[in-house]
Parts: C-alpha cells; sequence; structure tokens
C-alpha cells in the first residue's frame, strides 16, 4: 500500500470508531489486519486509544457525598431504636399430672413466685452485626451507584465527541483536498491603513470557480453582534459580492467556501452591516490583495 493510501486510511476516521467500539465484526477485522501489517497505523491507533483514557481521568467524578448522608441518615433514623423490636415470647411452664395432685394438698401455702427471666442479649448483638454489614453493603452500593451514573455521562459525551470527531475528520480532510489542489493558487490579501496588521488568506481556483477563505489562520479584528465582514471580487473595476463572514474562529470548519466566481483581477474584504450590502462601503475596507 502507498504512503498515501495508508495516509488516507487514517485520515478516514474509522480507528476512532475502532477505539469506541462502534464498528461492524468485518471492519474490526481489516482494522486490526491494517495495523498489524502497517506501523504507522499502529502507532495511529496507539495514540487515540491514549488520548481517549485521558479524556475518561480528566472527566472523572467523585459519588455524590449528599446521596450517601440521606441513605445512612434514613437507616439510623429507621433501625437505631431497639423499641422498634418485641422480646422473645416466653414460655409457659406445663405442669405434670402428678405435680398437679402435690399441689391440691397444699396449694395455697406451696405458691412461690419464679425468678423472672433474664433478656436473651443474641437478638442485640445479631442485630448490631447485621446493621453494621448492611451500612457497609449501603457505602458500596452508593459508591458503585455513582461511578456507573459517571460512567453512563462519560459513554454518551464520547458518543458525541465521536460524532463531533468524525465530522472534524471529514472537513480536515476537506480543507487539506483544497490546499493541495494545484488549481488554487493562494492570495494573501493585506491589511489596509486601517487595519495594518489583518491579513486574510483566500484559496482561488478559476478552473472551478471555487473561493475558499483560511479561517484557522485568518488575522482580523472581531467583528459585533450588528456587522460582518464581506468578500469583494473586483472584476474589470467593478464589485462582485461573494459572501459574508465572521471573524471569530469557527470550531468546526477550518475554511470557509463562498459563492462561485471564474474570474477575478483581485480581492478586498470590508465591514458591513450584518447580511451584508449591495455595494462596498470603502472607507471600510479592512484588506485588499491583487489575484
Amino acid at each position: 500500500m502507498k504512503v498515501e493510501d495508508i495516509q488516507a486510511y487514517i485520515k478516514s476516521g474509522i480507528l476512532e470508531l475502532y477505539v469506541l467500539g462502534d464498528v461492524t465484526p468485518g471492519e474490526q477485522r481489516q482494522v486490526e489486519k491494517m495495523a498489524s501489517k502497517y506501523p504507522e497505523i499502529k502507532a495511529e491507533l496507539d495514540s487515540i486509544a491514549r488520548s481517549m483514557e485521558l479524556y475518561a481521568k480528566e472527566n472523572e467524578i467523585e459519588p455524590s457525598e449528599n446521596l450517601r448522608g440521606r441513605v445512612l441518615g434514613s437507616l439510623l433514623t429507621n433501625f437505631g431504636d431497639d423499641r422498634n423490636f418485641t422480646a422473645a415470647p416466653h414460655h409457659e411452664e406445663i405442669e405434670t399430672e402428678e405435680d398437679e395432685e402435690e399441689d391440691n394438698t397444699d396449694q395455697e401455702d406451696n405458691i412461690a413466685d419464679l425468678p423472672a427471666r433474664k433478656e436473651d442479649n443474641f437478638y442485640k448483638y445479631a442485630f448490631a452485626a447485621s446493621f453494621t454489614l448492611l451500612i457497609a453493603s449501603t457505602i458500596a452500593l452508593v459508591s458503585i451507584y455513582g461511578k456507573l451514573q459517571d460512567s453512563n455521562n462519560q459513554l454518551v459525551a464520547m458518543q458525541q465527541d465521536k460524532q463531533h470527531f468524525a465530522s472534524r475528520v471529514n472537513l480536515m480532510n476537506k480543507a487539506l483536498t483544497v490546499f493541495r489542489d494545484t488549481s488554487y493558487k493562494l492570495i494573501h490579501l493585506k491589511g489596509t491603513t486601517k487595519t495594518p496588521s489583518s491579513l486574510v488568506t483566500v484559496a482561488f481556483s478559476s478552473g472551478q470557480k471555487k473561493v475558499v477563505i483560511d479561517m484557522a489562520n485568518m488575522k482580523m479584528p472581531e467583528n459585533d453582534k450588528e456587522h460582518q465582514y464581506q468578500l469583494w471580487a473586483l472584476v474589470g473595476g467593478k464589485p462582485v459580492n461573494l459572501g459574508v463572514f465572521d471573524a471569530a474562529r469557527d470550531t468546526v470548519t477550518d475554511i470557509k467556501e463562498m459563492r462561485p466566481i471564474a474570474f477575478a483581477d483581485a480581492f478586498a474584504v470590508t465591514l458591513e452591516p450584518r447580511g451584508g450590502s449591495v455595494n462596498p462601503t470603502m472607507d471600510q475596507m479592512m484588506v485588499l490583495g491583487k489575484y
């Protein structure tokens, strides 16, 4: 396999899906076969796995102490009082027929009080041991429940990150395709006297009639909510509207494709009311560059 094919396979997003377990058995076997055959793919697979592990550790959450306190408080309230338990029943004395005959003669003279039966403490000790075990088990269950909830939350977050990551990979591949395409010419629009330090790079392909702005490396003052930047193509001295954009860095894509055009002598950016203007505001021209 060529180096270009290996890099294309790495950038396809299949390795990230493999680490997250979101691949079919056939795709899993394919990834493992490719990783065992090509060291570059194996190294990228290990790097993705380490990144996922670091993400999980950084977002780890301790079990809730409030939930644990409520459970223990409820247990102590309902089971901490010995009065909730009744004493063991006393066994009745059974008289035999012989005893009854002997007692009939002197029944009234031989009546004596039996000593009071001592309360058996076995139940108290058994309850204390059971209660201690119950507390320990409850604490363990609370801890396990908290970790399970955290794991579920992390799983949902990772699923969302997986979708975002896959979209990000596709957009990065699109950006690389643009800047590797030799039909595109890079035009650096430099700042005017209004903003001398500003810089916007435009990729223009006359053959494909495409105009793309490099958002990742753009240097422009951040516009407010009432205004937007507007890109213009100068064709035969006349401005042609190519669309509007904001200076704030887009977290989803590094490039922004503007309206198509086949020919242009130069490109310029002006600051206009949000939504753009029919004609450029010349005293608000920020950058300018010839093709």
